[in-house]
Parts: C-alpha cells; sequence; structure tokens
C-alpha cells in the first residue's frame, strides 16, 4: 500500500441505509459524524471527493409504488429524501472544517445549488467537498446508475461503492456462510452473475466509459483512506 493517494479525484456512492447505523429509520448522527471524519482523512492528502448519497432510509421510490403510490411520484419522494441527507452529510463535513456543496439534479436553488456540471469540477478543483442530490433528476433510475452518470461526468479516476459487507460475494454472506469474497470481478462478470453490485444500468455505464469501481465496507475503519492509498481493501470491478 501507498503513502500517497493513488487517485486525484474520486466519487463515494453511500446509500441511505448506510447513513442508518443500527437504527431502523433516519439518520444516525453517530455514523453521519464518523462518515464525515473519514472524508475528511481524505481531502486532507489532496484527494477531490464527491458524494452521491440515497434515500432508502427515508423513502424508497421502487417500494413506494409496489405499495400503490404512482410510480413517477413515488421516485420524486425520493429523490426529495437524497436532499436530506445531502444536508446532513454538508453539515456534518462543514463541522470538520471542510468546504462542501450540495448541488441538486431537480431545482430547489432556495435550500442548494442546481447541478451545473463546469461548476461541480471548479468546486472540486478549489477543494471543496460536492454532494451530488436527487439522483439523475428522473424517475426510473437509480442513485447508483447517478453515481456512475456523475462519476463520467466530472472525470473521476474511481468509483467508490459503500456498503455493509466487505465487497462482492458470490451470494448473500449475510445467508450464505459459503459465500465467497471476490476480490477482483470484469464487468460483465457482474452482469452476467447477476452479482446485485449496482443496478444494470449503472455497471454498463462504468464499463462502456471505462470507470472503475471499488466496493467496500463503510463501517471497517479507516477502510476509506486505505482504498484510496491502494489497498485490497473489498472488490475491484474494472
Amino acid at each position: 500500500m501507498s503513502d500517497q493517494p493513488l487517485y486525484e479525484r474520486v466519487l463515494l456512492k453511500l446509500s441511505g441505509e448506510a447513513l442508518m447505523g443500527e437504527d431502523d429509520f433516519g439518520l444516525n448522527p453517530a455514523v453521519v459524524e464518523r462518515i464525515a471524519n473519514e472524508v475528511r482523512g481524505l481531502v486532507d492528502i489532496g484527494v477531490q471527493v464527491a458524494l452521491v448519497v440515497g434515500g432508502g432510509n427515508f423513502f424508497r421510490g421502487s417500494q413506494l409504488a409496489d405499495s400503490g403510490v404512482d410510480r413517477v411520484s413515488a421516485d420524486q419522494m425520493g429523490m426529495l429524501a437524497t436532499v436530506i441527507n445531502a444536508m446532513a452529510i454538508q453539515d456534518a463535513l462543514e463541522q470538520q472544517n471542510l468546504y462542501a456543496r450540495v448541488m441538486s439534479a431537480v431545482k430547489i436553488n432556495q435550500i442548494c445549488e442546481d447541478y451545473i456540471r463546469r461548476r461541480a469540477i471548479r468546486h472540486l478543483e478549489k477543494g471543496r467537498v460536492v454532494i451530488f442530490a436527487a439522483g439523475t433528476g428522473n424517475p426510473f433510475f437509480t442513485t447508483d446508475t447517478a453515481a456512475s452518470l456523475r462519476a463520467i461526468e466530472i472525470n473521476a479516476d474511481l468509483v467508490i461503492k459503500a456498503t455493509k459487507v466487505d465487497g462482492v460475494y458470490s451470494a448473500d454472506p449475510n445467508i450464505d456462510e459459503s459465500a465467497v469474497l471476490y476480490q477482483r470481478l470484469t464487468f460483465d462478470e457482474v452482469l452476467d452473475g447477476r452479482l446485485g453490485v449496482m443496478d444494470a444500468t449503472a455497471i454498463v455505464l462504468c464499463r462502456d466509459n471505462d470507470m472503475p469501481l471499488r466496493v467496500f465496507n463503510i463501517n471497517r475503519s479507516g477502510a476509506l483512506k486505505r482504498v484510496i492509498l491502494g489497498s485490497s481493501e473489498g472488490t475491484l470491478v474494472e
């Protein structure tokens, strides 16, 4: 493992569920603070950091749709949930004395900035953490797809997907004790094996634009920094 970062600019994908900790709903302040600390560790070594955050700790559009809510309306509710999470992360980062900007794919500019690609890149170049909210701004697309899209748009070097397990397994390790942790996979192996790393659209976007993806356990202390320094933490998909 190097003592210098291998990547200049990265995009971290956080699920809404990752922000709950052991809670059943909402935001766990201690978890949000810990993630802010991890991000601070990257900024301190000169890495430009962008984030995409989900909203599943409040609303998940597809599940609401299954209960009878109009799918477009349900997804829009999910987009608003991601804005709540993004604002919480922004506040936690600012308490770490970092400059952070929330940029939304839907117009909500009394609360945060509209997403403008060139402005986002300029924020990153100035050392600000940029948090992308509201997914792609369109229904039927997940925040995983938003993460792949934004990473490509800002010319990131790596997408890092934070999960609650140590990487990509052959099966759900919480159910199957014989599940094998993969160290390295191709995008086609993920798609053909339906390994559930991210949704298929997100994987195809990364594959077709040569955007590597690292999947790791956000609950392992220091894991995010180790990824940036070249550790074999988690699973690399490329």
